[in-house]
């Protein structure tokens, strides 16, 4: 039993080094999902509870956080040096309209670059995160995933890395609902508001595809600053 237990350690810590190597080097990139339990197991052909030690060796390292009833998420560690915001840093309403406040003065002028640089691969992965988006909303779901995934693509397509770099350091946790269920319901305000915020993202998208620089970076302030007006005044629950 004791040797049991021996090898079953070793096999987390080599699993957990694996896993740390693949998000230094972006193949999990921070503020991504990591693969599910089963996947793990299955590619690496290791048991669950294998797993679940090596996921709690990336927690202790400051390399994953596992939020309740969605997944776990890769971070970079602490000690890097790098910007990136802890969760901690979003405990309040305040908190989370200060992130707005900072992705207002950095996203209008990447929606403008991504209109001037964006390639026709871009402006298809916007298309697919703006489709998810729709579906997510009829399917009764909070669309965060998609949200975000419609924002990364705009930082891609400025073909500018560190602004790809800054969404990834944000993650999914950035988009204010994430603290939410996926799996709740939304009520019809709540509905209401997600297609508020679908139309917006459609008004951004088409003044990238059309390449139209001050629309593009207008369009986007316009989204965040609602955004930050909506939670200013209670309409979605931030906490």
């Amino acid at each position: 039993m004791l040797e049991t237990r021996r090898k079953s350690r070793t096999l987390s810590a080599e699993l957990a080094d694996t896993l740390i190597q693949r998000i230094r080097n972006q193949e999990y990139a921070p503020g991504t999902k990591l693969p599910k339990e089963m996947d793990i197991m299955e590619e690496f052909g290791v048991s669950r509870t294998v797993v679940r030690e090596a996921i709690s060796h990336l927690q202790a390292a400051g390399m994953a956080e596992t939020r309740h009833g969605i997944g776990t998420f890769a971070l970079l560690p602490e000690d890097t040096g790098l910007f990136r915001v802890h969760p901690d840093q979003l405990g309040t309403l305040r908190d989370t309209i200060a992130l707005l406040e900072l992705r207002i003065g950095l996203e209008t002028e990447a929606a403008a670059l991504a209109a001037m640089r964006r390639t026709e691969e871009n402006l298809d992965k916007m298309r697919i995160a703006l489709t998810a988006f729709a579906e997510a909303i009829e399917a009764g779901q909070n669309a965060v995933q998609a949200d975000f995934q419609f924002h990364t693509e705009i930082a891609l397509a400025t073909q500018n890395s560190h602004f790809i770099q800054f969404m990834s350091l944000l993650g999914e946790r950035v988009i204010p609902r994430s603290r939410l269920s996926p799996d709740e319901d939304p009520a019809p305000t709540r509905k209401a508001y997600l297609h508020r915020v679908h139309q917006e993202h459609e008004s951004i998208f088409n003044a990238i595809q059309n390449q139209d620089v001050e629309a593009a970076r207008a369009a986007t302030r316009t989204h965040l600053s609602n955004s930050r007006e909506r939670l200013r005044m209670g309409e979605i629950n931030a906490r």
